[in-house]
């Protein structure tokens, strides 16, 4: 488990992060998320012990990253997918990686194959897509085989098929126990992926909660029914209203808007009504949708509205 106790970073005048508690656990994807300059990158870094905290604690299975014995065994990291020399192959750099860490040099070879660059193993890390440099990244988080991994922004230049690679991996690697930590600023493949959300805004901690919880709190019970007989919708949204805090609106589409009660609550009164239906479902937003209610007022830039300047927050 990584856990965070009142971490906090100060650069000068500047409050980078500002006292973040929180925990990071085992068997689950969490999702870290907040606006460009909330300290996401600041905490990674901490975490893995690149840089020193002014204050409080990010410890790693119970110790900070410079006491672990063999860190690479015990935590994967990809923070910056480019930071290879671009004349080294990318076998060459995995090999550096992996001497360094006390692992077996056949492990290379192992995690090349798993991320899909066993046939450009050998050539140099210049000539690599952004996508094929996220794989490299990718390739060196796996290499001690660690029960941690720290990703950031591992589906940076990938195509469909590789973010469903990274989707897919993740949750296995979260599925055999491992602690998985990783940060996108792609909502929708974090809402199809992560268990978990850690938002934070201006070095805040924002909301530490499961996804579920997150975007329930974010949605209020709502539904949308089909109901192709005219008479039967009509009994049915004055039953609905006759309810008492619950709005209802004819969508264009001929079906009702319910707000105010759930598609079970609304199903089980035109079972009731004897209203045949031909479609019921929650409405709820979306993580991205949520994400921006959330975090309007913690992004440092925000577009304004007319000669397209930007408009700093305060």
């Amino acid at each position: 488990m990584i856990s965070l106790r009142g971490l906090t970073k100060r650069y000068g005048g500047t409050l980078a992060v500002d006292d973040l508690t929180f925990d990071v656990r085992a068997g689950l994807v969490t999702g870290f998320l907040g606006p460009n300059g909330a300290g996401k990158s600041t905490t990674l870094r901490m975490v893995l012990g690149l840089d020193h905290p002014t204050r409080g604690r990010a410890l790693i299975g119970g110790r900070p990253y410079a006491e672990l014995h063999r860190p690479l065994r015990a935590v994967g990291a990809m923070l910056d997918s480019r930071a290879v020399h671009p004349a080294r192959s990318g076998r060459a750099h995995l090999v550096a990686q992996a001497r360094a860490g006390g692992i077996p040099v056949r492990r290379v070879d192992e995690v090349l194959e798993a991320v899909g660059l066993g046939a450009a193993a050998r050539r140099p890390a210049g000539t690599y897509s952004l996508g094929m440099s996220g794989r490299l990244g990718v390739a060196g988080a796996l290499l001690g085989d660690p029960a941690v991994l720290v990703l950031d922004e591992p589906v940076n230049g990938l195509d469909p098929e590789g973010v469903r690679w990274i989707r897919r991996l993740v949750r296995e690697e979260a599925a055999r126990g491992r602690t998985v930590f990783l940060s996108s600023h792609l909502m929708s493949e974090m809402e199809l992926t992560a268990d978990r959300l850690v938002v934070i805004g201006r070095g805040r901690l924002l909301s530490d909660t499961s996804m579920a919880d997150f975007l329930a709190s974010a949605s209020p019970p709502s539904a949308r029914v089909a109901v192709p007989d005219p008479e039967e919708r009509a009994a049915l949204a004055r039953g609905l209203a006759a309810l008492g805090g619950v709005s209802v609106e004819a969508a264009a589409d001929g079906s009702l808007a319910v707000g105010g009660r759930t598609a079970a609550e609304v199903g089980d009164l035109a079972h009731r009504c004897g209203a045949r239906l031909h479609g019921l479902r929650d409405v709820r937003v979306s993580l991205e949708e949520a994400y921006m209610e959330l975090t309007a007022h913690s992004v440092e830039y925000a577009a304004g509205t007319g000669g397209g300047h930007g408009e700093e927050r305060a």
